[in-house]
């Protein structure tokens, strides 16, 4: 449940003292906290968790929030729904018994927890789904490939895979429609099609290839699908059905997800200003730089010095020169104002 304003809920919450945190940090810069017994580990765990848990909303629950649109789940721990409560408190966990079976020197703990929390976080989901009894890292095989063809089918049967496993419950429907027309809309470019209808079907259209390998599917679809339960206040997701995102994306579709992200606020916020009567030349640079170039840096925690964005680089690059600032706003005005 969210625990509201009063003090944020941390997994087995007991308030840790002083002398344990301290305590946390002198093992840790000394590299036994892998050697602790399981009850002094349960003593410091508290501790791990007060000194991870800042920046684990920072590194991978505020991303997540901002990317499903969450406003305010990605203003603080306070405002957050329950259904990015309960992620945050799976990635915590994750990753505060990582650090608590450590066996190497840290001198600095929260540089090493904001370099290694995605990585934790991602094994915790693959344990979790591997209890679920799905793949731990849905793949593309052969056999589903051939039989589907069709790019987003493809998608979407990846998709399938990744659902099931997932340890939350089933929605009002077995599958996160409405969640995936959005994804096939912006897949295929149909926007008028996409409806969740249409989605069943092609979800009917993948699971018919699936069967074709009855021991496959029974395996790894039809018996961790059974394992879902119906959820008493809402299952993961910003809809009903819709499933929290599983971090298995690689650096470069982490970023290409965030721009895509970024431009849609940023097409709200151009036309809203314009609506005002603002200079669209202004407006336009002012939304990028914002949105673009002045972010909080929490998204950028884990990549390695000098590993910035390209595009990022290249919108720098442009907005520096005056000709090409010119035919980049009468690009994004044609595509703000729309045909004619």
């Amino acid at each position: 449940m969210n625990a509201g304003p009063g003090r944020t809920r941390i997994p087995r919450q007991r308030r840790s003292t002083a002398a344990d945190r301290a305590r946390l940090r002198r093992l840790a810069e000394t590299g036994l906290l892998g050697a602790l017994s399981q009850e002094e580990r349960r003593r410091l765990l508290p501790a791990a968790y007060e000194v991870a848990y800042p920046i684990v909303y920072d590194v991978i629950t505020r991303r997540i929030a901002r990317n499903r649109g969450h406003n305010a789940c990605s203003h603080g721990l306070r405002h957050m729904e329950e259904s990015c409560l309960d992620g945050f408190h799976d990635d915590l966990e994750a990753v505060a018994e990582h650090l608590l079976a450590v066996t190497q020197p840290i001198t600095d703990l929260e540089g090493w927890l904001a370099r290694r929390a995605q990585n934790a976080a991602i094994d915790g989901h693959r344990r979790r789904r591997g209890e679920q009894g799905a793949l731990q890292r849905p793949r593309m095989t052969k056999t589903l490939s051939e039989g589907l063809g069709d790019p987003w089918l493809r998608e979407l049967a990846l998709k399938i895979l990744t659902w099931v496993g997932l340890p939350g419950g089933v929605g009002v429907t077995v599958w996160p429609l409405d969640s995936w027309a959005r994804d096939r809309a912006d897949h295929t470019g149909d926007h008028r099609g996409s409806t969740p209808a249409r989605v069943q079907a092609d979800i009917d259209r993948v699971l018919a290839v699936m069967r074709r390998r009855p021991d496959w599917y029974e395996r790894n679809v039809e018996r961790p699908l059974g394992r879902k339960t119906t959820p008493v206040g809402g299952s993961p997701g910003e809809r009903i059905g819709e499933p929290r995102p599983l971090l298995v994306l690689d650096a470069a579709e982490a970023g290409e997800a965030r721009f895509a992200d970024l431009a849609a606020l940023a097409v709200e916020a151009i036309r809203a200003r314009l609506s005002r009567d603002e200079d669209p030349t202004v407006t336009v640079v002012t939304v990028l730089t914002t949105l673009f170039l002045n972010g909080s840096g929490a998204d950028e925690i884990d990549r390695a010095p000098g590993g910035g964005s390209l595009a990022e680089d290249r919108l720098s690059t442009v907005l520096g020169d005056p000709a090409a600032v010119t035919a980049l706003v009468q690009r994004v005005l044609r595509i703000v104002r729309g045909p004619g």
